[in-house]
C-alpha cells in the first residue's frame, strides 16, 4: 500500500483517484530534464573522440557506460533491498528517492569535470556512469510516482505526458547547447569539434551539475508532491536475486567479447569469423535474458515463495515486453541510416539522412503529445480536438526545428498522413491501456510489413511510422506490468528499468542480420518484437482480470 503522508492510496481499479495535478506538473520537470541533458551526449561523444584521440570503438564506450549503468543501478537497489528485507526506494519514499537520484547525478557531473581537468578518459566514463546511476534511481521512483498521483488505470496517460515533455527536451536540447557552445545551430563540423576547447565542455557540465542540484531542491522542498512511502515489509526475494545475478554474470560473459577490439590473434572467442562471433554472443545475451525470465515465470507459478515481484506474471511477461520495446525503438532508428543509403530507398548521403532520423525520433514526441492530452479533464469534444491538434503541433515543432538548422523537410510533409492514422487509433482505443498497446503493436507490425514489401518513400514512411507506434508503449507496458504488485511496486519498477538493456542487444542483432540478408529485410526483427508486445497486451488483460483488476 502506498502511503501519502497520513492518507492511504488504494491502488486497485475499483477506486477512482483524482489526479494530483500540482504534483504531476512538478514531476514532469524531471522528465524534461532527462531529455534535455541527454542531448549533451551529441556534443560529448565527438569531443571525446577528438580530444582523447580515440578510435570508433573507444568512443562508443560513452554509450556503453551510460546504458550499462541503468541495469547495474537497478540491480544494486534490488540486491540491497533483498539483503535488508526492506524496499530501499519504498522506505525513502518516491519523492525523496528522486531527490537522491538527482544529487547522485550531480556527483557524477562533478566527476566528469575532474576527468576533463585531469585529462583522463576513464575518469570521464566513471563520471558518466555515475550520472546514469542517478538516472536509474530517478526512473525507478519517478514512473511509479507518476502512476500513484492519480487513478492507476490512467497511469499510462500521465507517463505519456512525462514522455512528451521528455521528447520536447530532447528536441530543443541540441539547439540550445549548440547555440551556447558555438553561437550557431546545425550539425557539428570537424572544424567546430576541433575548436571546441576544454573550458567550454567544463562549463557545460558545471551548468548540468547545477541543474541537477536545482531539480533536487525543487523535489525536496515541493509541498505538492506527496512522499509516497511503501511501508510494508518486503520478504527476502532470494530466488529473484539469484536469477538476476545469473543473468548479470552471463551477460558479462557474452558482452565482453562483443565490446573487445578483436585485434588479429587476440580473439576472446574463436568460432571462425569475428563478426559472426559477435552475432553468437549477442544471441547468447538475448537468450540469457528471455530464457531466465521465462524460467522465473514457470517456477514462480508453482511456488511464489522467494520470487518477490517476479511472482506476478503481468510483471515477468512485462519485463520481456519492455526489453523488446526498448530494443525495437532503438533498432528501427539505428538502422535507418543504412537503409536510406540504399538506392531503392533514395540513395541518400550521410548529410541528407539527418532529417529522416530526426523525424523518426520526433515521431515519438508526436505520439506522446497525443497521449498526453488524455491527462487533462477535458470535455469529450474538446478532448478529441486536442488529440488532433497536439500531435500536429508537435509535427510542426519537428519541421520547424529541422528547418532552423538548415534541413530540407519538404519530402516529409506527407508524413502527416501517418500521424492522422495514429490519432484515429488513439481515439478509437478510448483510453484503455491494454487495448491501446495491442492496437499500436498491430499497427507496428503492419507498418513494418508494408516497409518490407515495398521500396521508395512508401517504405520509408512505413518505417518512420514505427516511431509513432512505439511512442506510447513504455507508458502502457509500465502501467500494465506495475498494476497489482502492492508492496512489490518499487521492486518491480527497478526490474523494469533494467530492461532498458534491450536497447543494447536487439539493435546490434538486427545490424548483423543486415550484413547477412540485407538491411531492408533485417526489418523482420521489429516485426518479431511488435508481435510479442501484441501477445503481451492480450495475455496481461486476462492475467489482471484473474486478479480482479479490470484494466480496460
Amino acid at each position: 500500500m502506498f502511503i501519502f503522508g497520513k492518507q492511504n492510496l488504494v491502488n486497485m481499479s475499483d477506486t477512482t483517484v483524482k489526479t494530483n495535478y500540482p504534483a504531476l506538473y512538478t514531476i514532469v520537470i524531471v522528465f524534461f530534464f532527462w531529455g534535455f541533458i541527454a542531448a549533451s551526449n551529441g556534443v560529448f561523444i565527438p569531443f571525446c573522440k577528438f580530444h582523447f584521440a580515440l578510435d570508433q570503438f573507444q568512443s562508443q564506450l560513452v554509450d556503453f557506460a551510460f546504458y550499462t549503468a541503468y541495469f547495474i543501478g537497478a540491480l544494486v537497489l534490488f540486491v540491497v533491498s533483498t539483503l535488508r528485507k526492506s524496499d530501499v526506494v519504498g522506505k525513502w519514499g518516491y519523492k525523496r528517492s528522486i531527490s537522491y537520484g538527482l544529487l547522485f547525478s550531480a556527483v557524477g557531473a562533478a566527476a566528469m569535470i575532474i576527468g576533463l581537468k585531469t585529462d583522463v578518459y576513464v575518469g570521464l566514463l566513471i563520471g558518466l556512469f555515475t550520472v546514469a546511476l542517478g538516472y536509474s534511481l530517478q526512473q525507478t521512483a519517478a514512473n511509479p510516482l507518476t502512476i500513484a498521483v492519480g487513478d492507476p488505470k490512467t497511469g499510462s496517460d500521465r507517463i505519456n505526458l512525462g514522455g512528451s515533455v521528455n521528447s520536447f527536451g530532447t528536441t530543443i536540447g541540441p539547439i540550445i547547447l549548440s547555440l551556447a557552445l558555438f553561437g550557431a545551430v546545425g550539425e557539428l563540423t570537424q572544424t567546430q569539434i576541433d575548436s571546441l576547447n576544454l573550458n567550454n565542455v567544463v562549463i557545460l557540465y558545471i551548468v548540468v551539475g547545477v541543474m541537477f542540484l536545482i531539480a533536487a531542491a525543487i523535489f525536496h522542498f515541493s509541498k505538492s508532491i506527496p512522499p509516497c512511502y511503501q511501508e510494508s515489509e518486503v520478504e527476502r526475494s532470494n530466488k529473484a536475486l539469484k536469477i538476476f545475478l545469473v543473468i548479470t554474470v552471463l551477460l558479462f560473459v557474452f558482452l565482453i567479447p562483443v565490446f573487445s577490439s578483436y585485434k588479429e590473434g587476440t580473439h576472446l572467442l574463436s568460432f571462425g569469423d569475428v563478426e559472426m562471433n559477435r552475432m553468437y554472443c549477442l544471441i547468447g545475451a538475448f537468450v540469457t535474458v528471455i530464457g531466465a525470465l521465462l524460467f522465473a515465470h514457470k517456477k514462480s507459478k508453482k511456488d511464489a515463495t522467494g520470487w518477490g515481484a517476479l511472482q506476478f506474471p503481468q510483471l515477468v511477461l512485462g519485463l520481456i515486453a519492455l526489453f523488446f520495446y526498448v530494443g525495437v525503438e532503438v533498432s528501427i532508428g539505428s538502422n535507418l541510416g543504412g537503409l536510406l543509403a540504399e538506392d531503392d530507398f533514395g540513395g541518400y548521403s550521410a548529410a541528407e539522412i539527418a532529417p529522416f532520423v530526426s523525424m523518426y525520433w520526433g515521431a515519438l514526441m508526436i505520439g506522446r503529445w497525443c497521449g498526453a492530452v488524455l491527462v487533462f479533464n477535458l470535455k469529450k469534444t474538446v478532448k478529441i480536438i486536442a488529440m488532433v491538434v497536439a500531435p500536429l503541433l508537435a509535427f510542426a515543432v519537428v519541421i520547424a526545428v529541422n528547418t532552423l538548422v538548415g534541413h530540407d523537410m519538404r519530402v516529409l510533409y506527407y508524413f502527416v498522413v501517418c500521424i492522422l492514422v495514429q490519432v484515429v487509433a488513439f481515439i478509437l482505443c478510448k483510453e484503455k491501456p491494454a487495448l491501446t498497446l495491442l492496437v499500436f503493436a498491430l499497427l507496428g507490425i503492419t507498418a513494418m510489413t508494408v516497409g518490407l514489401c515495398t521500396t521508395g518513400m512508401t517504405a520509408v514512411y512505413a518505417f518512420l511510422s514505427g516511431g509513432l507506434f512505439c511512442s506510447i508503449m513504455w507508458s502502457n507496458i509500465f502501467t500494465l506490468a506495475s498494476l497489482g504488485l502492492g508492496k512489490y511496486t518499487s521492486q518491480g519498477s527497478s526490474f523494469l528499468v533494467m530492461m532498458i538493456l534491450g536497447g543494447g542487444i536487439i539493435p546490434p542483432i538486427q545490424g548483423k542480420l543486415a550484413d547477412i540478408i540485407g538491411i531492408h529485410f533485417s526489418y523482420v526483427i521489429p516485426i518479431i518484437c511488435f508481435a510479442y508486445i501484441a501477445l503481451y497486451a492480450i495475455a496481461t488483460k486476462s492475467i489482471l482480470k484473474k486478479q480482479n483488476i479490470a484494466i480496460d
